[in-house]
């Protein structure tokens, strides 16, 4: 029997994490067991399972002020919990509700270009996903690639391409983070970007649409490398998002990609590449990035 759209993701879930952190075992494989102990590391303060998990990406991190009756918990705080060591990520999960959804946030996240493995990575989205979300919203600050896009649009993402050169699903296989051969032919959900279409044209938020390139980083792209990028079909360009996509996915969760437009990429007019104004392009649309995530998660 067919499964609907909006079961996919419980359905594919591996039996393990349906349970979430109150019945997994810390016998089982690494990755899931160093899960597990830091799910257990902060299930006093755990009192709803999520069903939403937020990343907040380079100067988004205000959109945690969504969250009422919200609880902090520093990553030094969760065990095995991987700390941002770039500024503009906070390193703080935060528990809540946004309207009657709850909710749990990242606010800021680990990069590859850190030093950090592509395990620790995906952990934060692994971890929220085990405490209970099955819909991950993923944020990012990132470079217009599309000659149409301007500081401060928000993109919807259709599609990405890893170019990082790292898969978080590489290794020793562990079943309970999902099957070894996952499909990534949907890994944006369609149904929740409609829906985040349809709310940003009641709210008056403009929103551009494209197919995200992650890279490694941390320097930026050359002006050659932009038109390669553009040449394989992307429209933005960052250092992040990819590899916590396909994590989610192949833990079954849906996904929603949403990218903050910070400056235009190298060889473009106007390209400014700099990170204390990416940070500032981003704090600047963090009100129509609050907006459009309240109503969406509402």
């Amino acid at each position: 029997m067919a499964v609907p759209v909006a079961d996919r993701a419980r359905a594919w879930r591996p039996r393990a994490l349906a349970t979430s952190l109150w019945g997994v075992s810390t016998q089982s494989s690494s990755e899931h067991a160093r899960l597990a102990r830091a799910a257990r590391s902060i299930a006093a303060q755990v009192t709803t399972p999520p069903r939403v998990g937020l990343v907040l990406g380079s100067g988004l991190g205000s959109c945690g002020e969504l969250l009422r009756d919200a609880r902090s918990i520093d990553y030094a705080q969760i065990d095995g919990m991987p700390r941002p060591r770039v500024e503009g990520h906070a390193g703080r999960l935060l528990l809540g509700r946004i309207g009657e959804t709850p909710v749990v946030a990242m606010q800021g996240r680990v990069h590859l270009y850190e030093g950090h493995s592509p395990a620790d990575v995906v952990f934060g989205v692994r971890l929220m996903i085990t405490l209970g979300a099955s819909t991950i919203v993923l944020t990012n600050a990132c470079g217009g690639i599309d000659a149409g896009f301007r500081p401060g649009d928000l993109m919807l993402v259709l599609d990405h391409i890893n170019l990082t050169g790292r898969n978080p699903l590489c290794g020793v296989h562990e079943p309970e983070l999902g099957p070894r051969f996952p499909a990534m032919g949907d890994v944006y959900d369609g149904e929740l970007r409609a829906q985040a279409e349809r709310l940003g044209g009641e709210l008056g938020i403009k929103l551009v649409a494209g197919v995200y390139a992650g890279v490694l980083g941390p320097s930026y792209e050359t002006p050659a490398e932009i038109a390669m990028l553009r040449t394989l079909g992307a429209h933005a360009v960052g250092m992040s998002t990819v590899l916590e996509a396909v994590a989610a996915r192949a833990m079954g969760a849906r996904c929603l990609g949403l990218a903050c437009i910070t400056n235009r990429a190298a060889g473009l007019p106007g390209a400014i590449l700099d990170h204390a104004e990416v940070q500032a392009v981003a704090a600047a649309s963090a009100t129509h990035t609050k907006k459009l995530l309240a109503a969406l998660l509402r």
